[in-house]
Parts: C-alpha cells; structure tokens; sequence
C-alpha cells in the first residue's frame, strides 16, 4: 500500500517549530510530548520525525535506526513518567491508524496513559 503523507498535519508543523508544544523528551529521530487534551493525569505523545502515517507504515517503511530510537523513546518516557510496569503501576499504550480506528492526525503517534487506573479499552461491539 502507497502511503500519502500531508506534511501539513498539527505533528508535521509541530516537528518544524511552526506549533509550539511541552516537549517531555527528544532524540535524534524521535519527538515526545504532553497531550493537549489529556484524557488520564499521564498522556504524552510519542511521535517519529520522519513522514510515517500510520503504526504499519512506520514498521514497514522506517530504518532500524528509527524503530530502535523510537521504541527507546518510549521506554524511557514511561520511566520518566513513572508509569513503567516494572517499578510503578503500568500504563496503556494506544496508536490509532485510518478511518475505522478513529485516526485524526494522520501522522503515525503513540499515545502514553497512565497515572491512574484506566478502564477496559472497548466494549464488545454490538
């Protein structure tokens, strides 16, 4: 599958300085921050800096160098939030990709939540 990527987007504009945000960490390939609209007292955003529209297009398309650096990022965003499952109380991890998962920016990002107990992530559909 072609991607389409619209450098655009809020996080696109975000990544060139365009839209100011509370960065929580940085790397060379990898951009975390706070949620503008947090839905839990922890939500930061964890996003690459490359064009990757989606969790698959990123996975498929990203160099090793990018996947390793953004997993890291991660890791060590749960740690500096205190929501590692190791040594604090867990968290959920949430990447939204096209219409039917409900996608609005269509910049592959990962969602962090934790803080508090979350409940279950969907109800069975009808």
């Amino acid at each position: 599958m072609a991607y389409s990527y619209d450098d655009q987007n809020i996080f696109a504009k975000i990544l060139r300085g365009e839209i100011p945000n509370k960065t929580v960490m940085e790397s060379d390939h990898t951009l975390a921050f706070e949620d503008i609209r947090p839905q839990a007292p922890v939500h930061v955003l964890v996003i690459p800096k490359g064009p990757y529209v989606t969790y698959d297009h990123f996975a498929g398309e990203a160099s090793e160098a990018e996947i390793a650096d953004f997993h890291r990022t991660v890791a060590a965003v749960c740690r500096k939030m205190g929501v590692t499952a190791d040594d604090g109380p867990g968290c959920r991890f949430i990447s939204n990709a096209g219409e039917d998962g409900v996608q609005e920016v269509p910049h592959f990002h990962l969602h962090i939540l934790g803080g508090r107990r979350l409940g279950r992530m969907l109800q069975k559909a009808e």
